[in-house]
């Protein structure tokens, strides 16, 4: 019987042969689509654990836990979450000229699925650059064309074999010299990155660079420059023009601070060898989970317990980090920073503050703890538990790894964008950040006319340092035109409220060494008073911060300091070089603070910045031992 079945069988395959059916290759097939039938159940499997594992990923804090579940029931109520990703308008704003804005700025929402279906050109263009034996890439950018490659920079080494990435976010002429300096423009990939195509200071950055290239490459300097910008920009134009080697066209509808996700963050991140296919299935995966609706979404569980505990005086919001992943502090800041703070509304981010005993804090504040599961380092942590045993509230986030870090980009974006919602406010634009490019235009327009920047009176002054006080500090401390430095700086501290925060802002470059001395003066300034410190470098704060400082809450008080002296960068092309520039913005800003009725110092100094800082250090230490610096009171 058997032998008459196996005889039956094997006619049949010799009749299929002959019919010209390849029964091999058809099972083949079979096999090929059995086994990726279970690989993708499997994945399915897999990522609906981690769906799951995110329900369960932030913990809401005990304090203050009631409020958040009930701005979570009323955003519910408002089908906030449906109206968000059917990108309504009205979530936000009824009035047309903020629906227009509001409606090109959500494409920010399909980056998972849309970036993950470019991932193949983006590995072949990394592999052309390689080829190409471009061993080093610079990103010149700014603001949310630049935080998300320094967080990937920063958090992922380039690997053996791919270019080292260099951000240059800077106009401050040592940061300028110093790139160009340690990158030969003939193994070097220039990125320039800008959404609009006309912002100040990648333009002045390419037009430096562009010069260096050229002397050096002759005629083929265009294919060591790439741009990445909105179709149709005039950047768009200048790289058709000079021959680039290739023009990214990123998405019109989507708003600098919230596109790590699109090209402005993933061709940096792909040059330096980062798996982005898996940063992708993550945040695809946290993007899912962002669709629901209830306690289940990270993203509105996030958003309500920032916006519940904003409401309740909490707008304070202390990022506290695992080392391994801090810079993600810098990415964070702008996006809430410039998304809420505006129409005197507004959280206030604080990323990397001096860490402090939990008494040192004042109740204005809300932690939220980052933490990287394998992290070297328990401090954060640590802190935490005491912060909660002395009544502050937590909320924390864990992540696997480092490659969860595009996962929490898109948690973020869609907690910064439901917490506009219950602010009252369009997280879509920016309406105060103007106002210190204008003010900078104007004191570069009398650079123009007369050979050197405006004169500003010095409030008070010693060799090499000069104080000078905006008219809503003046007026609060009735200064002395030659009231003591010392006494000046005390009593601007003095004047800090509960509820107010500080801004230490040093238009200095980044690059330079200064972080440790200005982290003295941070710490110092923390010693001084309770109240929040945000730190800053211009001119990056402008594009970030700025827009809080001007158009949030009246709460700040803020330091801006700047070079005078520093040695120039000239710019072809331009009337000015990068010494000017940096100083028209930090000038600029302060005028712009001013107008806003701000209370600020500028700081202008001579010299190495770390005497600068140091010697405002001893000012402010000063007046922390002798306790003539009024503590801040909840």
């Amino acid at each position: 019987m058997a032998n008459r079945l196996a005889e039956r069988a094997l006619k049949t395959l010799q009749a299929l042969q002959k019919a010209g059916i390849d029964m091999g290759r058809i099972t083949g097939e079979l096999e090929n689509a059995g086994v990726k039938a279970f690989a993708d159940a499997f994945r399915r499997m897999i990522d609906g654990i981690a769906v799951k594992a995110r329900k369960l990923s932030s913990r809401a804090p005990a304090a203050g836990s009631g409020d958040a579940k009930r701005a979570m029931a009323e955003l519910s109520a408002e089908r906030a979450v449906e109206r968000l990703w059917a990108k309504d308008p009205s979530l936000w704003k009824q009035e047309e000229a903020h629906k227009k804005i509001i409606s090109n700025s959500l494409g920010w929402l399909r980056m998972p699925k849309e970036m993950a279906s470019r991932t193949q050109e983006l590995l072949e263009f990394a592999g052309e650059i390689r080829k190409a034996g471009l061993r080093r890439a610079v990103l010149l950018g700014m603001g949310g064309s630049s935080l998300a490659p320094e967080v990937f920079r920063r958090t992922f080494p380039a690997k053996p074999g791919f270019p080292a990435l260099s951000v240059l976010d800077s106009t401050d002429p040592e940061a300028v010299l110093s790139t160009d300096k340690e990158n030969d423009p003939k193994t070097t990939l220039y990125i320039v990155s800008s959404k609009s195509g006309t912002t100040t200071e990648p333009l002045r950055l390419f037009d430096y660079f562009w010069g260096r290239a050229e002397s050096a490459l002759a005629g083929s300097a265009g294919m060591h420059f790439i741009a990445i910008t909105d179709p149709g920009s005039f950047l768009e134009g200048q790289a058709k023009e000079r021959k680039f080697r290739r023009v990214f066209r990123n998405f019109p509808d989507i708003g600098g601070r919230f596109s790590a996700l699109s090209y402005f963050g993933l061709v940096p991140a792909t040059l330096l060898g980062i798996d982005v296919q898996e940063l992708l299935r993550r945040a695809s995966v946290m993007a899912e989970a962002c669709a629901q609706d209830g306690e289940g979404n990270p993203g509105l569980r996030l958003g309500a317990q920032l916006a519940a505990h904003a409401s309740a005086g909490r707008d304070k919001i202390t990022l506290l980090m695992s080392p391994e992943i801090e810079s993600l502090g810098l990415w964070l800041e702008q996006l809430m920073a410039e998304s809420t703070g505006k129409e005197g509304q507004g959280v206030v981010p604080v990323a990397g503050e001096p860490l402090s005993a939990p008494e040192d804090y004042s109740r204005d504040r809300v932690f939220v703890l980052t933490s990287l599961r394998s992290s070297s380092s328990s401090a954060p942590e640590k802190l935490a538990g005491e912060l909660e045993a002395a009544g502050h509230p937590v909320i924390r986030l864990e992540l696997l790894d480092e490659l969860d870090i595009c996962a929490e980009f898109f948690r973020w974006e869609i907690a910064t964008a439901l917490l506009g919602r219950r602010l009252g406010i369009d997280p879509f634009d920016q309406p105060d950040v103007q106002s210190a490019k204008d003010k900078t235009k104007a004191v570069l327009d009398v650079r123009a006319k007369t050979g050197r920047l405006p004169s500003i009176q010095a409030d008070s002054a010693e060799p090499g340092l000069k104080l000078s006080f905006s008219l809503a500090a003046k007026g609060a401390l009735s200064l002395d035109e030659r009231a003591s430095l010392d006494a000046s700086l005390a009593r601007f501290l003095s004047s800090a409220k509960p509820g107010d925060y500080l801004g230490l802002l040093a238009f200095v470059s980044p690059r330079g060494g200064y972080g440790e001395p200005m982290r003295s003066l941070a710490q110092a300034l923390r010693a001084a008073s309770p109240a929040a410190l945000q730190t800053g470098y211009g001119p990056r704060y402008l594009h970030s911060t700025g827009q809080l400082h001007k158009g949030g809450p009246n709460s700040g008080l803020f330091i801006v300091l700047a070079r005078e002296d520093a040695a120039d960068a000239p710019i072809p092309g331009c009337a000015y070089g990068f010494a000017d520039l940096v100083n028209a913005q930090a000038l600029g800003d302060f005028q712009a603070l001013d107008s806003a009725a701000r209370r600020a110092v500028l700081v202008r100094f001579a010299g190495d910045p770390r005497k600068a800082f140091k010697r405002l250090e001893v000012a402010v230490r000063a007046e922390v031992d002798r306790k003539g610096v009024k503590a801040v009171k909840s």
